[in-house]
């Protein structure tokens, strides 16, 4: 599990007021802050692994707050948004919620609102970075297996008994508990359920 101080909260807003208020208000919860006065800035700074969220003002000099997130999305770069602004409406808010941020809320926002909007967001970027560490991980175990190996697996964890597979495949019926048996030592997996965790983790589309 993360520590929660150990998260980065970005801020790119033009205006420098609310720039120094916004920090001030995150620095006073102990959170490291770092702020930005365009989106064009953020981005040379800005990486996958970064474990934290992002507070962006929906209407900036050059790239505003929704290209912005698109440009993020486009790098896969998945850092939770929250989106602040003082010219809101509905359809860009629902396009704003719907490309996946967190929140999206009017200036001047209570104080209070906001932290509960930027915890809810570290926890997302929690979330996200692990199912990005596991994916990695699982890829990393399947990548061992040999391709026959891997049409084992696939029809194992759908279930398949060992004369079934052995049948598929044109194999024999000790062949295929000797590939299991491979499977299950390069994967590092202790039984069929948890192979079919891994399979998923991966990201295989049959499993």
């Amino acid at each position: 599990m993360m520590n929660i101080s150990d998260a980065i909260v970005f801020i790119v807003d033009d205006d420098p007021a609310i720039r120094d208020s916004l920090t001030l208000m995150i620095a006073q919860e102990g959170l490291a802050v770092k702020a930005f006065e365009s989106a064009e800035d953020f981005l040379t700074t800005c990486h996958k692994e970064y474990f934290g969220c992002a507070i962006l003002d929906i209407r900036m000099l050059g790239m505003d707050g929704i290209q912005l997130q698109d440009e993020l999305s486009k790098r896969n770069i998945l850092l939770p948004i929250i989106f602040l602004t003082g010219h809101g409406d509905i359809p860009m808010s629902v396009r704003a919620m719907k490309a996946g941020a967190v929140d999206f809320l009017t200036k001047p926002v209570m104080r209070e609102k906001l932290l509960i909007s930027v915890r809810a967001a570290i926890q997302k970027s929690e979330k996200v970075l692990m199912e990005s560490v596991n994916h990695k991980d699982a890829q990393a175990r399947l990548s061992e297996l040999t391709d026959r190996e891997q049409d084992v697996m696939m029809l194992a964890i759908q279930g398949y008994p060992n004369k079934e597979i052995a049948r598929h495949l044109g194999i024999s019926h000790r062949t295929v508990e000797i590939h299991k048996s491979k499977i299950m030592f390069k994967t590092g997996a202790i039984n069929l359920l948890d192979l079919a965790r891994i399979a998923h983790e991966s990201g295989l589309s049959n499993a």
